[in-house]
């Protein structure tokens, strides 16, 4: 994969898709139904999606491609796969709270190398460069011409003070029990991938999940946090996050600062 054309691409894509989102999320009122699996889905999940597929496909016919909003046609069948949530958090977007995001991602052998991630309600936009390199840019957010960019980067994390972040729709007991282990000095909630991007930006030292999540959900805030510095590894053994599983399940795991004195 060239770089150097597929960062600019899914920087655009994911802007575009943003604008189409934000439309809907401005509107008076949107119809939100409900998948198979219980989850909503609402107007702008599937324009974005729409967006997103039309314009990876033309650009890159040759690579597989793998959304949430059509999963369920996807087998697995290839090493190398973009990877796409077009709205994750589709439940902060229905109750208007602003933490959702776009997710776009390239995956090789199990690895997300390149990503971007996208805030629209906040303005926030974070992704690989060509050479790997995590930023966040701020300013205009012009689609065709990137502006200021700042590169980012984890935390130097102390152990005795600990800054943690967890998910704002999905938090539980066994969360709240594993977080106990350490030594907190505080913690935020947020929604969707923007918790990745916490730690990537040195916000947050570590972020655990215990509950279900997707490869979609998952790797363009993975690719950041990597680009920034930081891992990300399964919750039960330690061992790195892998994509391109059976399903597109992940297992619990835990993103994290190196530095970190990860607890069982």
């Amino acid at each position: 994969m060239d770089f150097n054309r597929l960062v600019p691409v899914i920087r655009r894509l994911a802007l575009e898709a943003g604008d189409r989102i934000m439309e809907v999320y401005n509107s008076p009122e949107f119809e939100v139904k409900a998948k198979g699996d219980a989850s909503p889905v609402t107007e702008a999940d599937e324009a974005a999606d729409a967006l997103i597929s039309a314009g990876l496909q033309a650009e890159f016919p040759d690579v597989p491609l793998i959304t949430e909003e059509q999963a369920a046609s996807h087998a697995l069948s290839a090493r190398t796969f973009l990877i796409v949530d077009p709205l994750d958090g589709t439940k902060e977007f229905v109750q208007r709270r602003g933490d959702f995001t776009v997710n776009i991602a390239y995956v090789e052998d199990g690895v997300p190398l390149r990503g971007v991630v996208y805030a629209p309600a906040q303005g926030r936009l974070f992704y690989t460069e060509a050479n790997g390199d995590a930023v966040e840019e701020t300013g205009a957010l012009d689609k065709q011409s990137p502006g200021t960019r700042r590169r980012i980067g984890v935390s130097l994390p102390d152990n005795g003070a600990l800054m943690v972040v967890a998910s704002k729709s999905h938090r539980d007991a066994a969360t709240d029990d594993y977080i106990g282990k350490y030594n907190v000095k505080d913690m935020r909630s947020a929604g969707s991938s923007l918790k990745f991007c916490l730690v990537a930006t040195g916000e947050a030292d570590l972020y655990p999940r215990l509950g279900r999540t997707m490869e979609w959900d998952t790797a363009a805030g993975d690719a950041v946090l990597r680009g920034a510095g930081g891992q990300i590894v399964r919750f039960d053994d330690h061992t790195p996050l892998a994509y391109g599983k059976s399903g597109w399940d992940n297992p619990f795991f835990i993103a994290y600062a190196p530095g970190v004195e990860l607890k069982k």
